[in-house]
């Protein structure tokens, strides 16, 4: 188990340019760009969501990866998470191995409940350019994305945009998340902390259409 601690900044579309060149000037480098499909899984009532959980799988150019994160909460932007994340062998659960790593936490419960009833409920497919930085005492990946949530439903799709930074703290105090967030805000017009997940993008989506 790990505890994912990051921060979120939104980012207007029209500044990704201006982002991408100012992250280059801070990280001294340019980023590795990857691309990520993302589904999300939870049972017809949105179990999971209620506690504040999510499942998802992850396919990236290295393979397909399922991510279990549980319980934590945001505030003036920074998320913190319990994550549990394994390879798997396709584009499928592997239920089993997934339930065991997160046994110890109380969220294990309502996940094995889950687990039968569970149900592919949207989508995230986005681009993403990395930087590794060392800040403040504390290794940092930044990370700027640029794609979509959609969900599928009766034929038809829906979409909302995705666009923002993400300084995911790799080691060190979440101290130096907040002093390059405020750097950045310096450099970045318009750049402001976001406490909305992606999965929680892909929950509003799906409700939007169910009311």
């Amino acid at each position: 188990m790990a505890l994912e601690q990051e921060m979120k900044l939104a980012l207007a579309s029209a500044d990704v340019a201006a982002a991408t060149a100012c992250l280059n000037e801070i990280a001294a480098g340019e980023g590795l760009l990857i691309a990520l499909e993302n589904i999300y899984f939870d049972t017809p009532d949105c179990a999971l969501a209620k506690i504040k959980s999510a499942v998802r799988l992850r396919k990236t150019a290295q393979g397909w990866l399922q991510t279990f994160k549980a319980g934590g909460g945001a505030s003036q932007g920074l998320h913190s998470r319990h994550e549990w994340e394994m390879s798997v062998s396709g584009p499928h659960l592997e239920p089993g191995p997934l339930l065991a790593a997160c046994a110890d936490h109380p969220a294990a419960l309502v996940l094995g409940l889950a687990l039968p009833l569970l149900k592919p409920l949207f989508r995230t497919d986005f681009s993403r350019r990395i930087w590794n930085l060392e800040a403040a005492g504390a290794q940092i990946e930044i990370a700027l994305d640029q794609g979509q949530v959609s969900v599928e439903r009766e034929g038809r799709t829906q979409h909302a945009p995705i666009c923002e930074i993400e300084l995911e703290l790799k080691h060190g105090d979440a101290h130096a998340l907040h002093s390059l967030a405020e750097r950045l805000r310096e450099r970045i017009p318009g750049l402001t902390p976001d406490n909305i997940s992606k999965a929680q993008r892909g929950y509003q989506l799906y409700h939007s259409g169910t009311n």
